[in-house]
């Protein structure tokens, strides 16, 4: 029986990369999208095969329509039909109050979070759609529990870049389930990545943030990853249109 092929957008670091290795050990072929970092992307490959799983590193720009399109072509070239896919990449910009903040960052974040997010659920669509021999077809959007407490201060930008996924997440759910494709959402809390300081600009935002959480801790990229796995997998079969919220309580 052949393995499900997964492509996952962002996926060399952080929650995209826990996605990739916990994907890859659950019976899943893996192709890791990258855009900058292909040392962290071959590093995800390895441990992914090490796993047992074919796996594929493919460099890409997800708010770039031409990439977008190519990275899906390649994967499925290398891999296979598509069975699943995530879409994780995203960035927040360097935080500030919206007054403050420069409209180069706040486009550059809807490029990619929403623009791009559309772009590669019209991918996914037609990748999955096209896949008839595939048993189970899932989408899962990354989200964030920003997008209902609107991160004020920081970047009201990102939450409402986070408000369009989840409005994209239910709309295409609707649209897709009489083709056997579910969509759903996962939107994390505050997680322990490099997401802090490599897009907002502040290392310590953990330890400043964690305290707010009801379950008084960040999560870990491997336990975002597990509900992303839940709704991937036919445990979830009769679920789409979900916004999975994995905030601590947050």
């Amino acid at each position: 029986m052949s393995r499900p092929v997964l492509l996952v957008t962002g996926g060399s670091r952080g929650i995209g990369a826990a996605i990739c290795i916990m994907a890859a050990q659950r019976g899943y072929d893996v192709a890791v999208n990258f855009q900058n970092s292909a040392e962290a992307a071959d590093a995800v490959v390895a441990a992914c095969e090490a796993a047992g799983a074919r796996a594929v590193a493919l460099q890409g720009d997800m708010a770039v329509e031409a990439d977008i399109v190519r990275v899906f072509g390649e994967a499925q070239a290398q891999l296979g039909p598509l069975s699943h896919v995530v879409s994780n990449a995203g960035v927040t910009g360097k935080a500030s109050p919206l007054a403050q903040a420069d409209a180069a960052v706040i486009r550059a974040c809807i490029d990619i979070n929403v623009t791009g997010a559309i772009l590669v659920a019209r991918e996914a669509a037609r990748a999955l759609s096209a896949n008839s021999a595939a048993a189970d077809k899932a989408l899962v959007t990354i989200s964030s529990a920003a997008a209902t407490l609107g991160s004020p201060g920081e970047y009201v930008w990102y939450a409402a870049s986070k408000g369009a996924v989840d409005t994209l997440t239910i709309g295409l759910a609707k649209e897709l389930a009489p083709a056997g494709i579910r969509v759903n959402a996962v939107a994390p809390g505050i997680t322990e990545t490099d997401i802090h300081a490599l897009s907002t600009g502040e290392p310590g935002r953990v330890a400043r943030i964690a305290p707010l959480v009801p379950l008084q801790r960040a999560a870990t990229p491997e336990e975002i990853a597990e509900s992303v796995l839940f709704l991937l997998s036919e445990a979830s079969a009769y679920t789409t249109g979900v916004i999975l919220r994995v905030a601590g309580g947050r």
